[in-house]
């Protein structure tokens, strides 16, 4: 059997889901499961209800319901026949027992995390519920599960942690038996605790849920259908030379995920390359595409050491420097002592005799952070900046290859605040201002994937 994931993009109207029935119908031999995101921006506008309705203004969140309500409908209509009516009659439920939802917490004034899981969940809900029936009018025996039933979670509401053993369990109970006869649809990014109650494995959690739904149920494949044709050299809406890859390693895949390319989310592929479940990733608008495919271990030999280039923005830089003299015992571990303690993840860290740099995408409770790191040391925040990552597996084997970087970076102008060298093998990540993104992403590719770089070969 396969996993099929299909992200916001692909089901975000009715010629997005009929296009994705196509994609499907093409895979009923393998037996999939279908994954469901929500609709393109139905989460975060569910989110921004729930959050209107904390704020007390009830009039607010419930015309987005409204809205949201009005644009599932239409899909409906447009994209069902004889069902269209039974769709919109539990759509609208749904749409009703949320609004009681957020009047009451729009009386409370106070979303916890608990009820904006609550909220946030509906997206899902709602496109896999035409999917199913979009399905079944095309000839499809599609059955409708409920992932609650299936992936359970802690109840560290809006980034739940799943729990594989139970979930292995569950469903080898409640979808293997239906993947005989029928094509199973389910949703992404949802979860429950064992109680029943509502989670979310965090934003972008849809592509985690397929990986963790194929090592469940020892998927062949797992797909990720999204609006790109693949991994890419680089980010297209950056440099639209960037290049398709045919293939790349669990590794290289992860490091990109995590240093800011979209296609992926940074969890996915922990599940599948425990499993060592190969992933590809396919755009539902050319389905005809071969996609990128991910594997434990590359089969081909790249012409260049370097894979790809990506990048995030909306970097906060945080120096903290020793009140105290040189050599400091134990500096470095109160400085990372706050820092798990605030559950603030690091990117990028440059270490001098006494201070330390370090990285942060994002901004929620800075204020706190930097007060509890100037209780034994002066704090220096700088925001706007990017992380940048130069990542391919055959690097750390490549002479020369941090000269290269940065002779690449020299050229284009690009100034480097920091650098984060040796803690991996397969990339070089450094700092810079985000207004440098596009000349140092355009020399970069240039000296790795441009003709005079292809020339070089293998090695290079």
């Amino acid at each position: 059997m396969i996993v099929i994931k299909f992200g916001g993009t692909s089901v975000e109207d009715a010629s997005a889901i009929r296009a994705l029935c196509r994609i499907v119908q093409d895979r009923v031999g393998r037996h999939p499961l279908v994954v469901a995101s929500a609709c393109a921006g139905v989460t975060s506008a569910l989110i921004a209800a729930a959050q209107a309705a904390g704020a007390g203004s009830a009039p607010e969140a419930l015309a987005g319901i409204e809205s949201l309500r009005s644009r599932h409908f239409a899909i409906a209509d447009e994209l069902l026949e004889a069902s269209a009516g039974e769709a919109k009659n539990q759509i609208a439920r749904q749409c009703d027992d949320l609004v009681h939802l957020l009047r009451s917490i729009a009386v409370i004034q106070e979303v916890t995390p608990r009820l904006l899981d609550q909220c946030a969940a509906y997206g899902e809900a709602w496109s896999s519920l035409i999917i199913a029936y979009a399905l079944r009018e095309r000839g499809v025996g599609a059955e409708l599960v409920d992932a609650r039933s299936v992936i359970l979670t802690s109840d560290s509401f809006t980034k739940a942690e799943p729990q594989f053993d139970r979930i292995a369990a569950m469903a080898a109970e409640r979808i293997a038996p239906l993947l005989v006869h029928a094509v199973v649809v389910t949703q992404g990014f949802v979860g429950a605790t064992e109680k029943g109650v509502t989670t979310t494995l965090g934003r972008g959690g849809s592509d985690y849920s397929a990986a963790i739904f194929g090592a469940a149920l020892g998927a062949e494949e797992i797909q990720i259908w999204t609006d790109v044709d693949g991994i890419l050299t680089a980010d297209p809406r950056f440099l639209p030379e960037a290049r398709l890859l045919d293939e790349v390693t669990f590794n290289e895949a992860a490091e990109l995920a995590y240093f800011g390319a979209k296609v992926l989310h940074p969890s996915t592929l922990l599940p599948a390359m425990k499993k060592n479940i190969p992933v590809r990733v396919l755009n539902s608008r050319r389905p005809e595409g071969t996609g990128t495919l991910i594997l434990a271990h590359a089969t081909k030999v790249p012409g260049t050491p370097v894979r790809s280039i990506a990048f995030k923005r909306g970097i906060t830089v945080i120096t903290v420097e020793s009140t105290r003299m040189l050599m400091a015992y134990g500096f470095l571990a109160r400085v990372f002592e706050v820092f798990a303690q605030q559950r603030k993840s690091v990117d990028v860290v440059a270490t001098s005799e006494v201070a330390v740099s370090l990285t942060l995408d994002d901004n929620a409770g800075l204020e706190e952070l930097t007060g509890a790191l100037s209780v034994f040391s002066d704090v220096s925040v700088v925001q706007g900046k990017a992380v940048v990552s130069v990542v391919g597996e055959g690097m750390g084997r490549s002479i020369g290859m941090p000269g290269r970087v940065f002779q690449a970076l020299g050229r284009a102008q690009v100034r480097v605040d920091l650098i984060s060298h040796g803690g991996s093998e397969i990339n070089i990540t450094f700092v810079i201002a985000e207004e440098d993104i596009a000349r140092a992403v355009g020399s970069l590719h240039e000296e790795f994937f441009g003709q005079e770089a292809a020339k070089k070969g293998p090695g290079a």
